[in-house]
């Protein structure tokens, strides 16, 4: 029997992850850090912006999804993490376990990072800390933050989102930014490259933009 090439996910889930996996992924030093404003975008149900706002640093979060209601949210959030977990017990064989070790690690860094958004968004909302908003398009002026995240959305949904769809949103995240952009993961559903990252390069090199593949 041939086992399952790609995880086999039909729409974009509202999970997130917390300050650590955040730190781990994107290589955040504290002297990056500590430079702020930091733009999340899009973060779902992570817990980056309310970890990072009791540390004192300065990030805000946005996301399509953000005007609904906090049951709402939580509701769905809970609902896609179980959709996470019966996904990825089928496609286990794509993963490295060295960080979460298995699936139900995994689902745990989930929970927690769903449960500290939802702790913070009220206060977070009210603040400013989380805005909705939508890419290609953001309510933010150019060259607002001093680093842009952007972390499992872009290329990993490269199917339901068209190259097209990816070049203004880059250009929409450099916009915005007056530093960098970090993008995670480079991979599909199918943990292979995005079939357009050369296309991709290509398009940014053209429109002068340095780009590294760490």
């Amino acid at each position: 029997m041939e086992m399952n090439a790609r995880l086999d996910i039909d729409r974009v889930a509202f999970i997130g992850r917390t300050f650590d996996e955040y730190v781990r992924i994107f290589d955040l030093k504290e002297s990056l850090l500590q430079k702020g404003p930091i733009l999340d975008c899009p973060a779902g149900a992570a817990s980056f912006a309310a970890e990072a706002n009791r540390a004192g640093l300065d990030v805000i979060a946005c996301d399509i999804l953000y005007d609904l209601a906090l049951q709402e949210l939580t509701r769905k959030g809970e609902e896609d993490i179980r959709l996470i977990y019966d996904k990825v017990c089928k496609v286990s064989h794509l993963y490295v376990w060295d960080y979460y070790k298995d699936i139900d690690k995994l689902i745990v860094h989930r929970k927690e990072a769903l449960e500290l958004f939802a702790e913070d968004f009220a206060d977070g909302l009210s603040h400013g800390r989380y805005r909705k908003a939508e890419l290609p398009h953001l309510p933010f002026a150019d060259n607002t933050f001093s680093l842009v995240i952007s972390s499992h959305f872009l290329f990993l949904y490269g199917e339901m989102l068209g190259p097209e769809f990816h070049k203004a949103s880059i250009m929409e995240l450099m916009r915005v930014s007056s530093g960098e952009v970090r993008i995670f993961p480079l991979n599909g559903l199918d943990a292979k490259p995005y079939t357009h990252l050369g296309e991709m390069i290509s398009f940014l090199h053209a429109a002068g933009i340095d780009v590294e593949i760490t």
